[in-house]
């Protein structure tokens, strides 16, 4: 089908329309803004991606974000090492800080087991996880990946391996709804959640 729109213009929808929830119709609205406003900002944008990617990797600790080897979390001596906190994505750690619940460190698994998807355990940093709570004289690992379908299979999946280690598992406590995502919990209802957790039997 042939496009209505300028080459340029064309590509910019495109590229937009690839991004997680931009559709096709968002797409083309963000497109057209960025067209109408002043050429620095286009340009302060452009930049902002350009270095975010230069300057900003993982964390050779947790996978979380980072600008340079270690995150900010993990280069903070106050945090509890002894107390580590698994989630999906870096976003989550977001949301778990904004509770002020959590006093330990994180493990982005960058992921959750999706067998529809393709991605199996080999595809998260679950490996690495269990060097972790090994090297690193972890006691309780809080499992606090997303309440679906695919973060329970992966909390279940990640019970087994912790457990022979003698390490103890919770789990965060469901007083957010099935099916959401942590980053759209409220910090009341997720705060709740982290004070309920339990501990995570076979």
């Amino acid at each position: 089908m042939t496009s209505v729109y300028e080459g340029p213009v064309q590509v910019l929808i495109d590229e937009l329309g690839r991004l997680p929830g931009i559709g096709p119709k968002s797409a083309q609205r963000i497109a057209y803004h960025l067209l109408k406003v002043p050429a620095e900002d286009a340009r302060r944008l452009a930049r902002a991606i350009v270095e975010a990617k230069e300057r900003v990797s993982w964390c050779r600790r947790c996978f979380n974000i980072a600008e340079g080897e270690l995150c900010s979390v993990c280069r903070d001596e106050r945090r509890d090492p002894t107390v580590l906190c698994v989630v999906e994505e870096p976003r989550d750690t977001v949301a778990v800080e904004r509770t002020g619940e959590h006093r330990g460190r994180y493990h982005v698994l960058q992921g959750a087991i999706s067998p529809i998807e393709g991605i199996g355990p080999e595809q998260l940093r679950v490996r690495e996880l269990l060097d972790r709570v090994g090297a690193e004289g972890v006691q309780e690992v809080i499992l606090a990946t997303n309440p679906n379908i695919e973060g329970e299979a992966t909390a279940m999946y990640l019970v087994r391996l912790l457990k022979p280690l003698g390490v103890r598992v919770t789990r965060i406590a469901s007083g957010l709804p099935v099916g959401g995502d942590l980053e759209y919990a409220d910090e009341v209802t997720l705060g709740r959640a982290f004070e309920g957790r339990r501990e995570v039997a076979d």
